[in-house]
């Protein structure tokens, strides 16, 4: 059974029970529904952030979306079912034939077919969402927001067949949204009669911690941190791997000790827990973050999380990062050169105002263009604004910079 989480606008403040509600749900109110994969559910999700169990910077509930609820706006989250291992391996097993989850959309039918409008944050999720109202044929249908994440990465490797059933499905979409303009393009090269859009991500950005113009430890204290299909580890390893000027700390599963063998100055640990990133940041002196060529702004949210830490950042120049920060608050480097980022790495430590400067900048950055995750629900509130044609949504003259379709 799912015990679900509905977020009114009496919701308490962030530091205290989110998942305890007593406000019943008015009938004018928008009722939003978003809807998230696995492991992100809400009431899960809550108990982990609780124990501290979820690695990064993170909000109470998934990427901050309940920020926009309250006048008028009735947001709920979608939940996790509890599944045993063969149940879990044939939903998982179908996803993978399917690219997109029908079993999680299913078992949230009930809060999927009863929104005004469905928020879906990836492909895997708006998909499943598309095709299961096209097979069940609800007398309204809900309005649906689909973010694409990493489809037009993989669209390369798709054949006519699951490319045709994904256009169809997209089609229906009222808005495909997309975190990046590299991913727009592409976005508009495929649908060109719908509409897209660009909405800006942001983190958890409550505090920034002040940058430092201290000098760098010796040696110099290298971090990086990740999952995402798109790290370089390889280049970074070529960079600063037996390099005794400096020490690195990679944060990934995805890393093997195996590929670390013969440089004594590379620690490999898996980032499980928040405090874990965070001692990362802590004892970082310069963040890394290498990319291999991608379209969806990969590596964003270690940027955004190391600059609220007060961390200077070198990062591979790729997957439209440069619509978040210019060169002036972060140092990119070409991709898969790793004389460049080794250099890069010297310079920074070297320069004490200069690595201040690009912090500074930066906090600068998500604070004027609103790259927090605050304003990344208000800018989901103000689409769904237009699409549903509630003017009683009011959401804030300025959303910082960002691109519309």
């Amino acid at each position: 059974m799912i015990d679900r989480v509905k977020l009114g606008p009496q919701l308490r403040p962030p530091n205290t029970n989110i998942v305890a509600q007593t406000h019943r749900r008015n009938s004018d109110e928008i009722k939003v529904f978003i809807h998230l994969g696995p492991g992100f559910g809400a009431a899960k999700w809550f108990k982990r952030y609780e124990r501290g169990l979820i690695p990064g910077l993170n909000e109470p509930l998934p990427y901050g979306y309940y920020r926009a609820r309250g006048d008028g706006l009735w947001i709920e989250y979608s939940e996790d079912a509890d599944e045993g291992p063969i149940t879990s391996f044939l939903r998982r097993s179908l996803c993978q034939v399917a690219g997109f989850d029908v079993i999680h959309a299913w078992r949230n039918r009930e809060g999927l077919l009863n929104a005004d409008i469905v928020w879906a944050h990836t492909e895997r999720e708006h998909l499943a969402a598309l095709l299961l109202f096209s097979l069940l044929a609800p007398d309204k249908r809900p309005s649906i927001i689909a973010q694409c994440i990493w489809l037009f990465d993989q669209w390369p490797r798709f054949g006519w067949v699951r490319r045709s059933i994904y256009v169809w499905l997209l089609r229906r979409a009222d808005i495909v949204t997309t975190l990046s303009p590299e991913n727009l393009n592409a976005a508009r090269r495929l649908l060109p009669g719908s509409r897209t859009e660009l909405v800006m991500f942001g983190v958890k950005s409550d505090s920034l911690r002040p940058p430092r113009r201290s000098p760098c430890r010796r040696p110099v204290r290298i971090g990086a941190l990740g999952s995402d299909m798109h790290r370089d580890w390889k280049t970074l390893l070529r960079a600063f791997g037996g390099i005794q000027d400096f020490e690195l700390r990679i944060a990934s599963a995805k890393v093997s000790p195996r590929s670390t063998r013969g440089a004594s100055n590379v620690e490999v640990e898996p980032a499980r827990t928040e405090e874990q990133v965070k001692m990362l940041y802590e004892w970082a002196d310069i963040i890394v973050v290498p990319l291999n060529p991608n379209l969806h702004a990969s590596g964003l949210s270690v940027i955004l999380e190391a600059t609220i830490f007060g961390l200077p950042v070198i990062s591979t120049d790729t997957g439209g990062l440069r619509a978040y920060f210019s060169n002036e608050e972060v140092h990119y480097v070409p991709i898969a050169d790793a004389l460049a980022m080794r250099r890069a790495g010297r310079e920074l430590a070297e320069d004490d105002e200069r690595r201040f400067r690009l912090a500074d900048a930066a906090q600068r950055r998500i604070v004027e263009g609103g790259l927090s995750s605050e304003r990344y629900a208000l800018r989901h509130r103000r689409l769904s604004q237009e699409l549903l044609g509630q003017t009683r949504l009011q959401v804030p003259l300025s959303l910082g910079r960002q691109s519309s379709g």
